[in-house]
């Protein structure tokens, strides 16, 4: 099918021209706003060989393409004169922003604030986890030093974790983070400790103050650092440039503190006692059809990323009352999926299928669900639908039985296993077990249609990418575009960062068409200043309009996808400013974009994602490095 064919079916899968207010493409997807998303068939959608899926942000309707959105927006819009205009995406933009889902946009945020910290979490569950089972199997005694000191390593970022939290959501609010901190620091003060929890009337100015213990909470470290970014924004506007330094956040803390204490603090303490009681409720009492319900429905909030919006209340009930009744339906999530996949092994004749299908079952049974997800069981369709029948019976089973997680492990599959250890461990195993066997059965009944391509194993859903065309440019293009060279051989490669910060797996990216790899593999960043330099000895092939992404290819053969920010296409090259154009030679370390970080973290996530778009061409792609990172240090490794 050819690019004008794809943009023919794409209008008429979206509910036809009448049914499209305007459209405007990224790097990676074609961002329809629609009258009607409901007329939408994301089924239609994902038969096209050029759509590789479907998301729907806020309002906006997005059709994921990959390299060849710009091809086939311009055969688009060339089909249908009507969709092109230099106002569409700015009404789409502005039309967004009144429209937004609130909804929406809370997951946007809660998924904003915990995806950064959930690696220390899971990592400290988990030890806490391992503990448990040590401690269990009289393995370590509860009396040893050695066990304080690990429990204290697993203990630590829990107690501390408004300082995690302060950290991402000041980042978040564009607010200095450190500042932050400092707001925390005051609320978990071992003398402000004391004071609170003395039993004695305390009072602020007259106020009275309500005893709240800050450790471990997340609701009112939340409410807190989102007043401290607005009186830190507030007080930097009116204050001279020569006294800012000191009186901006000396000011900011002598009025956030107080009103943390005063009303903030206990508010958050309602709210998140509340919204706590409500999950914990429905997973209490909705037994075995609760169970069945979530459990089969899990997969879809996870694509989603709803779950983020239930990790407040994960935390808040381990913290509290030592257990949590949602974690526990992930995992009989993922032994679904597992399970379908393991089913289509069985069922499938094509040898690639069967090889395909049993290595992402594997991978799934360890916790990584996204090869079996999306590269088997979402493309032949009835294994996923087996696996949501899978882990509803799971969910119904352990719901039923009042299976319980006590950590929060780093890992959904078996790996994770320690973080269930307790009363309800038994109970967990088999419910766990349950949604593999009956996702298997299921998957085997319902069987497939082996007319699909087989998907690639180590890419799923990702396309090669095409050689770049010279095309004509207009006053919508979003891409400016060079004649590509003729193709470099892929040779093993080591990739440099192209920032200062903090490098992250790919998989961390909030945004589904990185996070999900569908682009291909790489490594993501955190950046800590506005500047992007070349990973890479090569040449800028493709710089969008809207400076926020940039495509190098190396003298090595990696086709480098950057993209700085997530929607970031928003601001139409606003705090963006390029450095070089396409066809650009380019030396590793070489500067090639500033950007203004602080504004743009005010309205964006600014994770940064670099992805390897010809990953097919390596058996291998690695990262090399994560954590803090310089420009220049290696990141990334790529074999042939």
């Amino acid at each position: 099918m050819n690019h004008q064919e794809t943009a023919k079916k794409i209008i008429e899968s979206v509910g036809g021209l009448d049914n499209v207010n305007s459209v405007y493409h990224c790097i990676t997807r074609l961002r329809f706003s629609l009258k009607d998303n409901g007329k939408a068939n994301a089924a239609e959608l994902k038969k096209l060989d050029k759509v590789m899926g479907t998301n729907i942000a806020g309002d906006q309707y997005q059709v994921i393409i990959g390299n060849d959105v710009s091809k086939v927006y311009d055969a688009m819009t060339r089909e249908f004169p009507a969709l092109k205009g230099d106002a569409a995406p700015a009404a789409q933009t502005s039309g967004q922003k009144k429209t937004k889902n609130p909804i929406s946009r809370l997951f946007d945020f809660i998924a904003g604030v915990f995806a950064p910290i959930l690696p220390a979490i899971a990592g400290a569950g988990l030890l806490k986890g391992f503990v448990a089972l040590f401690v269990a199997w009289n393995w370590m005694s509860v009396d040893t030093d050695v066990y304080r000191i690990i429990s204290a390593i697993g203990d630590g970022v829990f107690y501390f974790l408004p300082i995690l939290i302060a950290v991402s959501a000041s980042r978040k609010f564009g607010a200095n983070p450190y500042i932050g901190i400092a707001v925390v620091a005051a609320l978990l003060y071992p003398d402000m400790g004391a004071l609170l929890s003395s039993g004695n009337p305390v009072s602020f100015l007259g106020l009275p103050v309500t005893a709240v213990t800050y450790s471990s909470t997340v609701i009112p470290i939340l409410l807190a650092i989102w007043l401290m970014a607005y009186v830190e924004k507030w007080v930097d506007k009116i204050m001279p440039s020569s006294v800012k330094l000191l009186f901006v956040p000396l000011i900011t803390l002598i009025v956030v503190v107080p009103i943390t204490l005063i009303a903030i603090g206990p508010l958050g303490t309602l709210i998140g006692n509340g919204l706590s009681g409500g999950i914990n409720w429905l997973l209490a009492s909705g037994g075995v059809i609760g169970g069945a319900i979530l459990g089969g429905a899990m997969a879809l909030i996870v694509m989603t990323g709803m779950h983020y919006a239930i990790v407040p209340v994960i935390l808040s009930n381990l913290a509290t009352v030592g257990f949590d009744k949602f974690l526990p339906l992930t995992y009989i999530s993922n032994m679904g999926q597992a399970g379908a996949t393991f089913g289509v092994f069985f069922r499938a004749k094509d040898k690639k299928l069967k090889s395909v299908a049993l290595s992402t079952s594997f991978t799934a049974l360890m916790g990584v669900t996204e090869p079996a997800m999306y590269g088997v069981n979402m493309t032949y369709k009835k294994p996923f639908i087996a696996g949501m029948i899978g882990s509803a019976a799971g969910g119904a089973f352990g719901m039923g039985f009042g299976v319980n997680a006590y950590v929060l492990a780093g890992n959904g599959g078996l790996p994770g296993l320690p973080a269930m250890i307790g009363p309800t461990f038994g109970y967990a195993i088999a419910s766990m077990a349950i949604a593999f066997v009956v996702a298997t059965v299921v998957s085997l009944i319902l069987g497939i249609k082996e007319d699909v391509p087989v998907p690639d194993a180590t890419n799923f859903g990702a396309k090669k990418a095409e050689p770049a065309q010279t095309t004509t440019s207009s006053p919508t293009d979003e891409l400016t575009v060079v004649e590509e060279p003729a193709k470099i051989p892929a040779t093993n490669e080591i990739i440099l960062s192209p920032m200062n910060g903090r490098s992250i797996p790919l998989t961390e990216v909030a945004d589904p068409t990185f996070g999900d790899e569908l682009m291909g593999k790489g490594i993501a960043f955190v950046p800590s200043e506005g500047i992007l330099t070349s990973p890479v000895n090569g040449t800028v092939m493709n710089i969008f309009k809207t400076k926020h992404a940039i495509v190098i290819h190396s003298d090595s053969g990696a086709e480098l996808l950057i993209h700085v920010g997530i929607n970031t296409v928003k601001l139409r090259g606003q705090y963006f400013e390029a450095l070089v154009e396409s066809g650009t030679k380019v030396k590793a370390g070489d500067p090639i974009l500033n950007f203004e970080l602080e504004k743009i973290a005010a309205e964006y996530d600014t994770t940064t994602a670099m992805v390897v778009t010809n990953t097919p061409d390596y058996a291998v792609i690695e990262a090399l490095e994560l954590g803090d990172v310089a420009v220049t240090k290696p990141v990334l490794k790529v074999e042939v």
